[in-house]
């Protein structure tokens, strides 16, 4: 049961991720109606959406730390440190797998879609 939890809580970060990519789009496509519509935008403000390659980053960094979690984990049981059980280790290693498996497949996605654009006729 502590598996499906840990599994189902890297699939909701996923989820809020993509989520948060899809909003800021949504936002950045209006700024940019707003601006043809209404004239230029102010340049002197901050931008405080990320960009993608900063959610791609911080996914990046979020499955390097659940990788070098597992890791520690895997080594301090192979060890014989008492504190550490079996349970907890192959949890944290099915976690650091299933959010690689995720970030794989986004990247997947990602070339995919440049090659379509890169395919269109202009």
């Amino acid at each position: 049961m502590v598996e499906r939890a840990d599994i189902n809580s890297v699939l909701s970060d996923i989820r809020s991720l993509r989520s948060q990519m899809m909003q800021s789009q949504r936002v950045e496509q209006d700024n940019s109606i707003r601006g043809r519509v209404d004239g230029p935008t102010k340049t002197n403000e901050p931008n405080e959406i990320p960009g993608f390659s900063d959610m791609l980053k911080q996914a990046v960094g979020q499955v390097n730390e659940n990788q070098q979690t597992a890791g520690r984990m895997a080594t301090a049981y192979e060890m014989g440190d008492p504190n550490m059980d079996i349970t907890r280790v192959m949890v944290a290693s099915q976690k650091a797998s299933v959010s690689f498996e995720a970030l794989t497949q986004v990247r997947n996605r990602v070339v995919k879609a440049y090659e379509d654009i890169m395919n269109m006729p202009v």
